[in-house]
């Protein structure tokens, strides 16, 4: 019995998907819930599983295909039929009831070297050729018939330059002209062209602006480094610096509310929740997954829900429910070095938040010259909604709410 392996059902913003690589191949034997190809959309990459047990039978779409929703990807044989092909071949035939190898030993004459090597590499001496006395067989004509075999065998073996899993594309070969100076090239992923549509798309259609400001982290440090270990061991995950930032930006947020705004057409949305994105960066690209209702989130539930996204982006195991919305989101290119940066715009967003590295810098409090650790702070905002000064008090609140961080934990 033969079940269809088909593309499942693809949100209303997704048209259709690219099919990335197959994790089966045909043949093989597969469980239930097997995880058998992988499709790329825009923003995810989706798990195609085995609905039934079985084996996987033909493939109809190839790497790299665009397929829809429904549309047929494979066809499993499932164990029934497996089984009832099974029990037809153990019923006795006309052509079952004939032994391959050994009934036809008695009927010819073999010498007892002969017969050995006939019995241990189960041949039919009728499929030999003799050359002794009489067409006898002798000892040289099964070791060459053997040697013939495994000639054809070896023959059938791909060459180790092209291995079956990952097939060579001709896209993806380095042409060196000169063999100095070599170039590649490789279709754009999902992923990566819609981010580059959004990214331009942000730049096009807002009057986007980036103002900065710095923070002292030492009390935030302080207060880290004094209850992560009891923090880890209550909420079994870790105590980062992300869940301040968030719970200073919902702060802010609160009191400059057009920064959690939207504009559509010639009307602006003022969304009376706080759903966070919290960039993440992952081998196929930069992807936004969202916390919702962060404002209802405590420490470890925000970093715990963090963890999370990180974990399943890396993985490539995002669900759509998991990047819907968002009102604002925050950015952290400081766990790679940066320094400083204006951040994009993610549409239809009016604001995003830019963390950066922390570094021990000279600073004056009350008169004398102290080193304290300084992380840099930019909100890209759109200037049509979002005013300077609206902007300016924003990352002072959240620089406030940092350096006193009594008033995140006492909401004062």
């Amino acid at each position: 019995m033969s079940i269809e392996v088909v593309v499942p059902n693809l949100p209303e913003s997704v048209s259709d998907a690219t099919l990335i690589s197959w994790h089966k191949q045909t043949g093989d034997k597969v469980n239930k819930n097997d995880h058998l190809v992988d499709l790329e959309t825009d923003k995810v990459v989706l798990e195609v599983t085995a609905p039934e047990a079985g084996v996987l039978g033909k493939i109809l779409k190839n790497d790299g295909a665009i397929v829809t929703a429904g549309e047929i990807l494979a066809l499993l044989e499932t164990q029934v039929a497996q089984d009832s092909s099974t029990s037809q071949s153990n019923v006795p035939t006309a052509e079952t009831t004939i032994k391959p190898a050994t009934s036809k030993v008695p009927d010819i004459p073999l010498s007892p070297s002969v017969r050995r090597l006939v019995h241990e590499n189960t041949l039919d001496p009728a499929t030999i050729t003799g050359t002794g006395k009489s067409g006898r067989l002798t000892k040289t004509d099964v070791l060459e018939h053997l040697h013939q075999q495994e000639a054809v065998k070896t023959e059938a073996i791909p060459a180790p330059s092209q291995p079956k899993e990952e097939p060579v594309k001709a896209s993806d070969v380095i042409i060196p002209p000169n063999n100095l100076r070599p170039e590649q090239r490789v279709p754009m992923t999902r992923l990566r062209a819609k981010v580059a549509e959004r990214l331009l798309q942000a730049q096009q259609n807002a009057a986007m602006l980036t103002t900065f400001n710095e923070v002292n982290m030492q009390n935030v440090i302080d207060l880290r480094n004094q209850y992560k270990a009891r923090f880890e061991e209550k909420h079994k995950v870790k105590l980062g610096f992300m869940s301040f930032f968030v719970k200073a930006s919902i702060e802010a947020l609160k009191r400059f509310p057009a920064i959690n705004a939207s504009i559509d057409g010639n009307d602006i949305i003022y969304h009376g929740y706080y759903d966070l994105g919290i960039a993440v960066s992952t081998p196929r690209g930069l992807i936004v997954p969202v916390l919702h209702d962060a404002d209802q989130l405590d420490f470890a539930g925000i970093e715990r829900s963090i963890a999370n996204y990180g974990e399943k982006a890396r993985a490539g195991i995002l669900a759509y429910d998991d990047l819907k919305g968002g009102t604002f989101t925050i950015t952290n290119g400081g766990v790679f070095g940066s320094m400083l940066s204006t951040p994009i715009l993610n549409p239809p967003q009016c604001a995003i938040l830019g963390m950066h590295a922390i570094k021990e810098r000279p600073v004056v409090e009350n008169g004398q010259i102290v080193i304290r650790p300084i992380m840099y702070l930019a909100l890209s905002y759109d200037h049509r909604l979002v005013d300077g000064r609206e902007a300016v008090q924003f990352l002072v609140t959240i620089k406030e709410c940092l350096e006193a961080p009594a008033h995140l934990l006492l909401n004062i």
